[in-house]
């Protein structure tokens, strides 16, 4: 399980992912050609599924209360995915932030390596995994930094890119810690809905998540000229509990379904959200991690808002017992947060087998 961390190419050269001129490329390092079974579809069918009405089951009406739960519930014991409309999120904020990921994708790489990402941390801008993986490296530019409800980080969102990037940066750090705490709202109403749908205590997931130690996450995928042999994002389930996303009018989301990768239209209006490995665990597996992954194309650049809720750090991962009986025996140990993500961060790519592999890596740590 321990990971590659060559930084050089196989002309041993340090290898450097520039999308201001990589885009451009007729021919792409080799190391960001995936093998033949994992390169994209040529033709992925589109996954059509009913979208989930927030603003129905928070208005108390049994009816729409019954159908909505009913959805999620088909949704997530199946795959784990959906999409989410009246949401009551503010379509400026969603707006600006799109607007202001343009302005920090659009500035030349030694401005964003002001907050270049360290190896083995989660926060931080990161051009691909140059520095971290040898082969079958994203085709993408991520920005990510740490949101938290407590009442000492109020700020935090704010504090870390100012840090990074300057005080020029401060209107930029003040918009995602606004758009942190939209997410962090639209996650809690989500979790009193999956509450809800799996037949425990409608609360029982918030107050899991209330106090939450979350991670933002701005995502890049420039243009590639070899778009049939390039992935943005591998295959892969998220190691966190749940994951929001608002995609651009580009399009690139994938997600594996009945045996077949299938295409998710963007849509302006709705957030797309899925099960990650955590919330997995939580619920006993009943409700399932969801299998996705980014393609790229050779003229527009895709960019992606991505907002992953995780618990606090020390806090411990084990379900609820009314989720546990003879039908539905424990089937991955307790943990914490802070355990998974260190697992992903310094020892594990994660993939469709993340859970599983640290499940059997996590009892040996301790004895």
């Amino acid at each position: 399980m321990a990971m590659s961390t060559s930084r050089t190419n196989e002309n041993g050269q340090s290898l450097v992912f520039d999308a201001s001129h990589l885009q451009f490329e007729s021919s792409i390092p080799s190391e960001f050609i995936w093998p033949d079974h994992e390169k994209p579809s040529l033709e992925p069918q589109e996954l059509v599924i009913p979208p989930i009405d927030l603003r129905s089951f928070l208005s108390g009406d049994p009816l729409a209360i019954a159908k909505t739960t009913q959805l999620v519930n088909e949704a997530c014991r199946k795959h784990g995915f959906f999409l989410v409309v009246n949401h009551g999120i503010d379509s400026k904020l969603i707006t600006k932030a799109h607007e202001y990921m343009d302005f920090f994708f659009g500035m030349p790489l030694s401005e964003k390596q002001k907050a270049q990402r360290k190896l083995g941390e989660h926060c931080g801008y990161a051009s691909s995994f140059t520095g971290r993986f040898s082969s079958k490296l994203p085709w993408k530019e991520t920005f990510s930094f740490r949101y938290c409800t407590d009442a000492e980080s109020s700020d935090i969102v704010d504090k870390y890119i100012v840090s990074k990037m300057g005080e020029d940066f401060r209107q930029f750090g003040e918009l995602y810690q606004e758009y942190c705490e939209a997410m962090s709202k639209l996650s809690l109403e989500t979790m009193e809905l999956f509450g809800t749908s799996l037949g425990v205590d409608r609360e029982y997931f918030r107050e899991f998540f209330k106090d939450n130690d979350s991670i933002m996450r701005l995502n890049y995928y420039p243009p590639c000229q070899k778009p049939d042999l390039a992935l943005g994002t591998g295959p892969h389930c998220d190691p966190t509990s749940l994951t929001i996303l608002h995609q651009d009018q580009v399009g690139g989301l994938q997600v594996y379904v009945d045996e077949q990768w299938q295409f998710v239209r963007s849509n302006p209006e709705a957030f797309v959200v899925n099960i990650g490995d955590t919330f997995m665990a939580l619920t006993n597996g009943i409700y399932k991690s969801c299998l996705h992954r980014a393609v790229v194309n050779s003229t527009k650049a895709r960019k992606s808002l991505a907002f992953f809720l995780c618990p606090k750090m020390d806090k411990v991962v084990t379900p609820p017992t009314g989720l546990i009986d003879a039908e539905n025996p424990r089937l991955y140990p307790d943990f914490k947060w802070l355990n998974l993500l260190e697992f992903t961060q310094k020892y594990y790519r994660a993939d469709i087998h993340t859970l599983n592999a640290f499940s059997d890596w996590l009892p040996k740590q301790i004895n």
